[in-house]
This record gives C-alpha cells, structure tokens and sequence, in this order.
C-alpha cells in the first residue's frame, strides 16, 4: 500500500520497551538484587512497596528509565535503613544499574519481521519515553532504526502529545494506531487523541504502567503477538 493512498491508515506509532524489545525482565532482576542487598532490613514484598513508593514520587523529578531506577532504589535504601545503608551497598547498586544500562538489546519475536513488512506502506514512528541517551543506544543496537520516519522521545505520553506527533509525522491521530504493551502509556492516551490503540501485552508490566482496558471502545484493538499487527491494520482499513 502506497503512501498516499485513500487508505484510512497511512501511520504507525510503536512503543520501544517490553513492544519491540525485552525491557522490563531486566528491571525485575535488578530489583531482586537489590532485594537481597538489603534482606537484613526489610522482607522483599515490603522492601518492594517502599521502592515503588518512591518511583511514584519521583516521576516528575527523575522521569522514567534505569537512571529513575537507580535513584529510586539508592534513596528507598536510606530510607530502609534509616540512613545507615553501607556505602558497599549504594556502589552495588549504582553497579547494578550500569549493568542494565549495558545490557544487549533483545528483540521480542516477530518484531523485526512485521517492522520490515509494515515500513513500505506505512509512516513508523518510534514513540517512546525514558532516559534520552538509553533510549538511542538501545535504538541503534536493534538494527530497527532505518524502518521508522521518525522517533520522538518524550518525558510523558498524553492524547496532547499523540495529537502533536500523530500532526507533525502523518495526517492526524485519525489516520493512525498507536502498538504497545501499557494501556496507560500507549492505549488509553492514543484513543483519547482519535487513534487507534492497539495493546500487545508483554507479560511483565510495571505497577505503574497497569490500567483497565477501554473495554468496547471501537478504536481499542488487543493482539497476543506483534506479528499480527499487519493484518489488524488492513481489517481497520476495510
């Protein structure tokens, strides 16, 4: 399918982490580490909480992404311990994160695969939040980045901002899908902006991504698997 066509569909918006390439395993793993570092201060399940409390706090501080991470478990650490953490502990977790930052991209099944089958017919654009330098590396490690038009990193997805990128990379929220694994973060706000939302459930997903799926709405779309997405969007197109 051409560009220019009358096709109802001429963009494409995807999410990066835990829609393209695992992501959010790695923070699990980390967060076990970083359990056991501190398992003579507090059980894992609380230890949890406290962490997650502090990323809640922290997201207009720090933003999203492994650096986030990072801060959030040192600072839930001096709080565990009532400021008394052991500086081997802080150099452990800084360590940790500088793992993740290292860690090699893996992409999830079929993605690479359906990019390359979608890219002729379709404007892809990249749409992700997250540290900026993170987000270019793992970019350029996933051999994807030729496929998209456009990527736009942003500090948080809002309909206002789809409405803008959907504007500026396309012809408006209404011409496209917006594929990803949150709800909160690619779905409910794409909808809201006009487009299509199409959720592709990882599997692992962050507590603060959870949200209730626009159950009826004729714009909400769920796939099992990303190499599905080619044919939703000639069905929508029908």
């Amino acid at each position: 399918m051409a560009l220019g066509s009358n096709s109802r569909i001429t963009t494409v918006g995807l999410d990066a982490d835990d829609t393209l390439w695992h992501n959010e395993r790695f923070f699990r793993l980390t967060q076990e580490r970083f359990a056991d570092l501190l398992a003579d201060h507090a059980d894992p399940d609380h230890l949890a909480e406290r962490l997650l409390e502090a990323e809640r706090r922290n997201l207009g501080h720090y933003g999203f992404g492994i650096k986030a991470f990072v801060l959030s478990m040192i600072e839930t650490a001096i709080e565990i311990t009532d400021g008394q953490v052991p500086g081997h502990v802080i150099g452990e977790i800084i360590s940790a994160g500088k793992e993740m930052l290292a860690h090699p991209i893996e992409l999830l099944p079929g993605v690479a695969e359906t990019l390359e089958a979608l890219a002729p017919g379709y404007r892809l654009v990249l749409i992700t939040k997250g540290d900026l330098l993170d987000q270019e590396r793992k970019l350029a490690q996933s051999g994807l980045g030729d496929l998209f038009t456009a990527v736009e990193i942003v500090s948080e997805k809002t309909a206002g901002s789809y409405r803008e990128i959907f504007a500026s990379h396309g012809d408006g929220a209404e011409r496209a899908v917006m594929v990803g694994n949150s709800l909160r973060s690619d779905v409910i706000p794409a909808i809201e902006a006009g487009a299509h939302g199409v959720h592709v459930p990882h599997g692992i997903t962050w507590a603060l991504e959870e949200a209730e799926p626009p159950a009826g709405h004729p714009r909400f779309h769920q796939l099992a698997g990303i190499g599905s997405l080619p044919d939703l969007i000639h069905r929508i197109e029908e």
